[in-house]
């Protein structure tokens, strides 16, 4: 190139700037991979390329914009374009929804519109508008579909209960997937058991455990079966024959249906036909729920009206979201069958009625729900004494409730030792560290051997006598009292460590004395847990004029919904005395003689109660070996005590720490057959310790007609209680 041509700048091509521009105009117009339309100042497509594929473009050339793409918002969307002819600015990227003339069902376009000035510029009038047009459609629908697979991630599988989890499942594909969805669940599932192994057996009752629908279809059929507006949760049917429905849970596939007049089968299923027909619905996908070949039920989804019609791509997702249902569906399943093989558990383990005590009365309230460990008992004592005991152990499941089986049989069997509550609380402590160590020795690939122990227990004893109730507590709260007169009774128990803590520190008993008519409240650590939970029972149990079930409904009333659904336990009891009636009390000499006099004391006593000449026989032998072994190994003071109760109760109290024991005489011996004599005689027989002595007792049964007596004179003496 000469210098005088490079002085003269680039070479202009030929044919001049107007043929460039139109050379220009029609390659962007025929090879853009954007729907290019220009627009006259009424808004009328004058020029267009390809806007959509599959579209003849000379269809829409003369006509609206928005009558070209059937716009569902026509009136908004011109408003747009005239901002924009005005000179207000470009509009871009404005997702709009309209149908097409050839291509069936709704169209998502993302449209982007330009002013185009004239000679004059700017602010001459517009020579038109250029309109760029992207069919976004699948990429919207994909969009969605994704999004639908996260809210079922999301959602799934974050609750335990099946119906639950099958209304997340529901909710989370309405209305975003599909306008109906029906989850329906093998029934036998929902009850906890196994699911059968596909095929499903023909005649198999599903249940229908969730339904969803869009706002758009909830009042469309009323009262409609398969997708009506009106929620048929819990209804069960048998699939019919030769049904989509039928089918999946038959070879367990996936089945894409569509929905109308031509289809055979919907003449096998009168019930799914109507529902069909009153939902409008015109496309259907049903998915067998199945895991590990097992079927555990079927879900139904249905778009109706105007949406577009499922295609394969959907059937994927529905695929991989029935997938991720039936795990989370097995898995509430599998909680279910053990929550209610511990609940089960549980209740066998508890006591099956309340007890009838001396000078308590009581009343219990068990919740059910997740803590499977929570315990409640009362225990008859001697001396009329009754022991209420409430404890837990933490967690849920049948692992938890067998581990409260085990901590409630150890404290029966400690609470008939008479040891003070400090002292069966360490004991119990004691074989709640030998349980500990057996479950870490057990082998590493068990599930338990890397799972914590937790449990709490409150024990308390009530003597009806001194009117005093004395309580120890393990990682448990201390009981709620409250007095004949409303107002609080103040009672600091020491905590003492839990029963499976590494803590040794000693438990500390404390004492109270309660008027007669005082309530105690023991209750599990759930109860506690809240806002003004302590004061708010307190108050309840303030109530006047309501019995003990009462107070415990009340209190069940008033806590928040999480407690409830958690479980808990409580204990309520009702202190009274032992009518005088019913008790005689003799001081005694240290005196060979005593047991003649003792004899002769208790037959008066006892034939003025009206017992028979066996029991006064009976109790004359037993009080005299009794008093007997006072004389000759006890210190003063000696004293004996009658109780006739649902029982005849014998004590005999000296000032001397050491304890007899039971010793099998041989055949030559000439003693040592007293306490032999006396176990026979009596059902229950021991000795308890205090601060002034021992006290031996013996519980007898009474024969049926002296036991009612006992119950009349009971009724006879009033107002004890």
């Amino acid at each position: 190139m000469s210098d005088a041509e490079t002085a003269a700048g680039p070479e202009t091509p030929r044919g001049g700037p107007d043929q460039l521009d139109e050379a220009l105009l029609a390659t962007l117009f025929a090879q853009s991979a954007v729907g290019l339309g220009v627009l006259d100042p009424q808004l009328r497509l004058v020029r267009a390329n390809s806007l959509v594929e599959g579209e003849d473009v000379g269809e829409y050339l003369g006509h609206r914009f928005t009558d070209a793409f059937r716009l569902d918002d026509p009136d908004g969307a011109e408003q747009l374009m005239k901002r924009v002819l005005a000179g207000e600015g470009p509009a871009r990227d404005r997702l709009v929804r309209g149908r097409l003339r050839r291509i069936p069902g709704d169209r998502e376009f993302l449209v982007s519109v330009y002013r185009l000035d004239g000679p004059g510029g700017p602010e001459a009038p517009a020579l038109g508008l250029l309109a760029a047009v992207v069919d976004v459609t699948e990429r919207q629908r994909a969009r969605a579909r994704n999004a639908a697979l996260a809210a079922v991630r999301d959602a799934v599988g974050g609750s335990l209960d099946v119906a639950a989890t099958c209304r997340s499942f529901a909710d989370a594909l309405v209305p975003g997937f599909a306008d109906l969805a029906v989850v329906e669940v093998v029934d036998d599932v929902l009850r906890g058991a196994d699911p059968p192994v596909g095929p499903l057996p023909p005649g198999t009752p599903l249940r229908r455990a969730a339904s969803g629908r869009c706002d758009a279809f909830r009042d469309t059929a009323e009262g409609a079966g398969e997708g009506g507006a009106r929620d048929r949760s819990g209804v069960t049917r048998r699939l019919a024959a030769c049904t989509p429905y039928a089918l999946a849970t038959t070879d367990l596939r996936a089945r894409l249906v569509p929905l109308g007049p031509g289809n055979p089968w919907p003449a096998t299923d009168p019930d799914g036909a109507r529902a069909v027909a009153e939902t409008g619905a015109h496309s259907l996908i049903v998915v067998p729920l199945t895991l590990r070949g097992a079927v555990l039920g079927l879900v139904s989804l249905y778009r109706c009206g105007a949406a577009e019609p499922f295609d394969e791509d959907d059937v994927s997702l529905a695929v991989s979201a029935a997938t991720r249902a039936a795990l989370g569906i097995d898995n509430a399943r599998r909680y279910e069958r053990e929550h209610v093989i511990a609940s089960t558990v549980q209740r066998r383990l508890l006591p099956q009625a309340e007890r009838q005590q001396a000078a308590v009365d009581t009343a219990h309230v068990l919740l059910p729900g997740r803590d499977s460990g929570c315990w409640f008992d009362t225990i008859a004592l001697s001396g009329a004494r009754t022991a209420l005991v409430v404890g837990g152990v933490a967690g849920e499941g049948l692992q938890s409730a067998i581990a409260m089986g085990q901590l409630r049989t150890v404290i029966q069997a400690l609470a008939g030792l008479d040891l003070e509550p400090e002292e069966v609380l360490a004991r119990l402590k004691d074989t709640a560290d030998r349980l500990a160590d057996e479950r870490a020795a057990l082998p590493p690939a068990d599930a338990l051997q890397g799972e914590p122990m937790s449990a709490g227990c409150v024990y308390g004893v009530y003597d009806p006598f001194t009117r005093t109730c004395t309580v120890a507590r393990a990682g448990h709260p201390a009981p709620l009292i409250v007095g004949p007169d409303g107002r609080a009774v103040a009672l600091d128990v020491p905590e003492g460590p839990g029963l499976f803590s590494t803590d040794s520190a000693l438990f500390a008993p404390a004492t109270v004395t309660l008027e007669v008519g005082s309530l105690l409240a023991f209750c599990t650590a759930e109860l506690l847990s809240g806002d003004r939970a302590a004061e708010r029972i307190t108050e309840t149990l303030a109530r006047p004029g309501r019995s003990l079930q009462q107070l415990g409904d009340d209190i069940v009333y008033a806590l928040p919904d999480d407690t409830r659904s958690a479980g808990a336990a409580l204990l309520l009891a009702r202190t009274g005395t032992v009518s005088d009636h019913l008790v005689a009390t003799w001081d005694l000499a240290q005196d060979p003689t005593t047991p003649a006099t003792a004899r002769v004391l208790v037959r008066d006593r006892l034939q003025g109660w009206g017992l028979g000449e066996d029991t006064v026989e009976a109790t004359e032998l037993i009080v005299s070996e009794l008093v007997t072994n006072a004389v000759r190994y006890g210190t003063p003071p000696l004293r004996l005590r009658l109780l006739l109760d649902s029982t005849l109760t014998c004590e005999v109290h000296d000032g001397s720490p050491a304890s007899p024991h039971l010793r099998h005489a041989r055949t030559v011996d000439e003693g040592g057959r007293g306490l032999f004599i006396v176990s026979r005689l009596a059902s229950h027989w021991g000795a308890r310790h205090g601060p002034d002595g021992k006290v031996l007792w013996t519980e007898q049964d009474l024969p049926e007609d002296e036991r009612n007596g006992a119950k009349g004179e009971r009724s006879g003496a009033g107002g004890e209680r």
